[in-house]
């Protein structure tokens, strides 16, 4: 397997901002060619790896105005190459926060500091922000303070060189305690019927550690395989996990030989767990509208939510999107819960409630006048979806769940640690009735 031979940042017009050659076997101006194959194809048939007639492989990716891409002259591992350039992406937006063509500019001092440290002859090294920041400070572009230099030397060399390079030692906290935020967003297309087209759940697990020394941690959770590894049923619902990514810190080969996830966190905030579920859940929110032509000027629209969940639940800050025609005007509404609004730009009313109980309906009325020159796309929003958007605390769709998690340092303190749930929207679309 061979690395990178070189990596480009170019603008949306594929001129060259940022660039760093690793070897020397390249055209100068390959840029140019990556280019020109990039205008062989439009946007639906573009692919983010093209070989050209000299056997160079271009990988890359987009991000906001900006094509962040690398050539390679051998045989390239692309799933590596596309993790690297994903990754500094996400080091680049902890420096900058907004990662786009004016930024690099302002900081392309501290872009080539990041890939000198993140590439070493074109193969990935440190990539990890908390390690990076210890020598590469945004504010004054500078390494760390000189009164101590031989210090800080020695915890960058440490960090970087140590088993656990994702943490550094001598952490201290006056209060030791871990919170877990498990947060599930639920993508779900609904047909007219109420029947469900297609589910899907996202779920990742955040944690904020704030732990002293050199912490390990065992978390379980209601595990299928990990119950049907060791013979027994498990008291409450369990779930088969597929498709799971977690955090370098985990050890992988515990996971894989007991199901058991054991690791020593890095110090803040930092996400654990991700994960995707294609499971068919039920719908926890239906909507039915009911749409009445007055005459060829008036429309009105009634429409009833409910909510399917439990009843001790309640989602929080409920947004229902409803399409109305383009050409609407003068809108009357008239609703006991909540509040509507209508918003032209997007074609639709916004119908907000602020706190939605479980197994609970409400009802809204809606009239709009209609211009008597009919626009040509004025039925078009029958043919829109409805979208919700909603956040239920204390509550996972999936039923994820966390059975225990055990804290223990050789000092033999005694750790708080703090579970949440949350479950949020994705893309939640009903097709209309």
């Amino acid at each position: 397997m061979f690395g990178i031979s070189s990596i480009y940042i170019l603008d949306q017009k594929g001129r060259v901002l940022i660039t760093r050659q690793y070897r020397n076997e390249l055209p100068v101006n390959i840029h140019e060619t990556f280019n020109k194959k990039l205008l062989e194809f439009d946007e639906y048939t573009q692919k983010p790896v093209m070989i050209d007639k000299d056997g160079y492989t271009y990988i890359f990716i987009r991000h906001n105005n900006l094509i962040f891409m690398t050539v390679c002259s051998q045989n390239a591992n692309c799933l590596m190459i596309f993790s690297f350039l994903f990754r500094l992406v996400q080091v680049l937006q902890e420096y900058f926060v907004n990662v786009e063509e004016e930024s690099i500019r302002d900081n392309f001092v501290v872009v080539y500091e990041l890939l000198d440290e993140m590439l070493d002859n074109g193969y990935p090294q440190t990539t990890e922000f908390k390690i990076l920041k210890e020598f590469i400070k945004t504010e004054s572009f500078q390494l760390k303070d000189k009164k101590q230099p031989e210090q800080t030397n020695f915890n960058v060399v440490a960090l970087v060189s140590n088993k656990i390079s994702w943490r550094k030692e001598g952490i201290k906290y006056k209060k030791n305690e871990v919170f877990l935020d498990v947060i599930e967003k639920l993508n779900m297309l609904i047909g007219q019927q109420g029947n469900v087209i297609k589910s899907e759940i996202i779920g990742q697990v955040q944690v904020k550690c704030m732990l002293s020394g050199m912490p390990e941690l065992k978390l379980g959770l209601n595990d299928k395989a990990f119950f049907e590894a060791q013979g027994r049923q498990s008291k409450s619902r369990a779930v088969e996990f597929d498709d799971i990514k977690f955090h370098q810190c985990v050890r992988l080969s515990k996971f894989e030989n007991e199901r058991v996830i054991q690791f020593t966190p890095p110090d803040g905030d930092f996400e654990l767990i991700s994960y995707r579920l294609d499971i068919r859940v039920k719908p926890l929110f239906s909507v039915d509208v009911l749409i009445e032509r007055k005459s060829a000027t008036k429309i009105e629209f009634l429409v009833k939510a409910k909510s399917n969940f439990k009843p001790k639940s309640t989602a929080n800050n409920v947004e229902i999107f409803v399409p109305v025609p383009d050409d609407a005007e003068q809108p009357q509404f008239r609703t006991a819960h909540g509040s509507v609004n209508y918003m032209p730009e997007k074609e639709a009313m916004c119908w907000s409630i602020k706190q939605f109980g479980g197994q609970r309906d409400f009802m809204m009325n809606a009239v709009f006048h209609l211009p008597t020159i009919v626009s040509p796309n004025r039925d078009k929003f029958q043919k829109m979806p409805i979208n919700i958007t909603f956040e239920i605390p204390y509550f996972t769709v999936s039923g994820f769940q966390v059975r225990y998690l055990k804290i223990q340092d050789k000092s033999g303190y005694n750790a708080l640690p703090w579970v949440r749930y949350i479950t949020q929207n994705g893309e939640y679309q009903i097709r209309m009735n």
